[in-house]
């Protein structure tokens, strides 16, 4: 027995009335036999003749999202699921890439046929609804059990090179080790220049997965060298042994204490890779991973602003406004918790009077605003941004703290 909502019954009476039948697939039955709750579940759908049927029965349950039409695919969210409904369908590589394929749907094919074009034995496993029945035509559930990563079919896996990702994060998640076939033909995969193929986003994701969802992502990147795909990240070959030990110390760490904010944790975990590589290998890097210009800004403030030294409260100040501290200093305490104990005390005792002074998280306000420079009878102009300066500098040094003497440093600045 597969556990799956009750709220789904209503969905499943419902395709059984109009001559359908839903079997649970992927992803959500594995990781309900790992004991790991999900509200994604994919939703094969056998039965139904077409994408447009299924969307008409589908859609007193809420709205469809028809993205997916051109897979054979429904998305519908019902209360804090996340459901896939997908048609039964046989893919046919016609093109280079993660998407060129040729998606026919075949609603008459037995659950064995449709699940041959899954990547691994441990997602081929399905769950009938109707007759409460695990389906496992490629013994996935043997797999979970031996901790052993299998594709499920020798062709079809090597049309698709981000399944080589897949197979590494996978591997660091579970616990798994890959068969001597599958690594052999990832390994070819690679070698033969395959992974070109794929769009950074894509391979971001996939990086991601690993990075924040795997206990130890260390794992993840030494079957990258194994496998040979970090060749395609020039920027990591001037680290030195010890400065990659380190990093792969730091990924593990930084996996123990996880933050509620996913920009956070995969900034911090981007951040511990490009630790010692500077600002221009850092941009290459990043860049060849995301677009996203939030992300490139938070790992370089945490990579070029290193805490070395107990720092005054001037100081803290100034770092306030260049980077997040709690960041910073999470990063650090991470780099330098197995190898430099005193680095590590350095930073705890920076976190508590960063915490003291509250610029944890933000930098401190400022006393003083436009307003004030009018209230001491200074007409708007292109000074104000100095004098604001100024006055923020005076702040940070501590010449007032408060703004009624911020208001009288003001008048004798001003004078």
């Amino acid at each position: 027995m597969i556990d799956y909502p009750n709220k789904l019954n209503k969905i499943f009476d419902k395709l059984q009335k109009n001559g359908a039948f839903a079997i649970i697939v992927g992803g959500y039955v594995r990781d309900r036999l790992l004991q790991i709750d999900s509200k994604d579940i994919d939703i094969e759908v056998y039965g139904v003749s077409s994408f447009e049927k299924l969307k008409i029965i589908l859609e007193e349950f809420g709205s469809i999202n028809t993205v997916g039409k051109s897979f054979g695919v429904c998305k519908l969210y019902l209360q804090d699921l996340e459901l896939d409904f997908t048609l039964p369908r046989i893919e046919e590589k016609i093109a280079i890439g993660h998407t060129g394929f040729e998606i026919n749907i075949e609603s008459d094919i037995d659950f064995t046929t449709a699940a041959r074009r899954r990547d691994f034995t441990i997602n081929s496993i399905g769950y009938d609804v109707t007759h409460k029945k695990i389906l496992d035509p490629f013994y996935g559930i043997d797999d979970l059990k031996n901790k052993i990563l299998r594709a499920v079919d020798k062709k079809s896996f090597v049309e698709d090179p981000l399944r080589v990702y897949r197979a590494v994060q996978f591997c660091c998640r579970f616990g798994l080790q890959m068969d001597k076939e599958l690594f052999g033909l990832c390994s070819m995969m690679v070698a033969n220049n395959m992974l070109s193929e794929l769009s950074k986003e894509r391979v971001f994701q996939e990086i991601e997965k690993l990075l924040l969802k795997a206990q130890m992502p260390s794992l993840g990147f030494k079957l990258y060298e194994e496998l040979g795909i970090i060749k395609s990240f020039d920027e990591l070959h001037f680290l030195t042994q010890s400065h990659w030990n380190q990093i792969l110390h730091t990924l593990d760490n930084l996996a123990k204490q996880k933050t509620a904010n996913k920009t956070t944790n995969i900034t911090l975990m981007l951040a511990a890779i490009c630790y010692k590589l500077g600002r221009e290998k850092t941009t290459s890097f990043i860049i060849k991973l995301t677009d996203e210009k939030k992300i490139l800004h938070k790992v370089l403030s945490l990579v070029l602003n290193p805490i070395t030294e107990l720092l005054s409260d001037s100081d803290l100040y100034r770092l306030a406004i260049k980077v997040t501290i709690e960041d910073l200093l999470t990063l650090t305490k991470a780099v330098f918790q197995e190898t430099d104990h005193e680095r590590y005390r350095i930073c705890e005792i920076n976190h508590l009077r960063a915490q003291t002074l509250g610029i944890l998280h933000k930098k401190i306000p400022p006393l003083l605003k436009g307003k004030d420079i009018l209230a001491c009878g200074i007409s708007p102009s292109k000074k104000f941004s100095t004098i604001l300066k100024q006055a923020y500098e005076g702040q940070i040094e501590g010449k007032f703290h408060s703004h009624e003497d911020g208001m009288i440093w003001l008048k004798k600045y001003l004078a």
